[in-house]
């Protein structure tokens, strides 16, 4: 599993020009599931998402969390996190979990958040054409991969 955490100031997810999900001030996750993963990591992420010391305390350190914040989360599902592109100029994918299995492993991943964080937790559509808009800040962003 590769997510991409940014804190946001702001983010939104637009399907078919109807927002599908927004946030103000808190997480943008770009999950990308590779066909090995399992409930085993996702449940590693949710646990450590919510909990990642990146927001600023009083002294301008990052020493608070989204769940200190109360910030929201927005998970948007991303396969092409796995394209390799080592070889020649088209990406592959072939490291990318089929939709399948992948989209059961996003879901289950948009309900654990929501059920253990007690945070606002929006999130995209699995397979759709996206347009996601956010402001980074910071900019903080990290890659967690398991």
């Amino acid at each position: 599993m590769k997510v991409v955490v940014q804190r946001v100031k702001n983010a939104s997810v637009t399907i078919n020009n109807k927002v599908t999900g927004s946030i103000e001030n808190g997480l943008l996750i770009l999950v990308g599931i590779h066909e090995s993963d399992t409930k085993k990591e996702v449940d590693w992420c949710c646990r450590k998402i919510p909990t990642l010391r990146i927001f600023e305390d009083d002294e301008g350190k990052m020493n608070r969390s989204a769940e200190d914040v109360n910030g929201g989360i927005l998970v948007v599902s991303q396969f092409t996190l796995y394209g390799n592109a080592n070889k020649g100029t088209r990406p592959s994918f072939i490291e990318a979990a089929k939709p399948d299995k992948a989209e059961p492993l996003y879901d289950y991943m948009i309900d654990l958040l929501k059920r253990d964080s007690g945070l606002q937790i929006e999130s995209g559509e699995f397979g759709a054409m996206m347009d996601v808009t956010f402001t980074n800040s910071g900019p903080v962003t990290l890659i967690l991969e398991k």
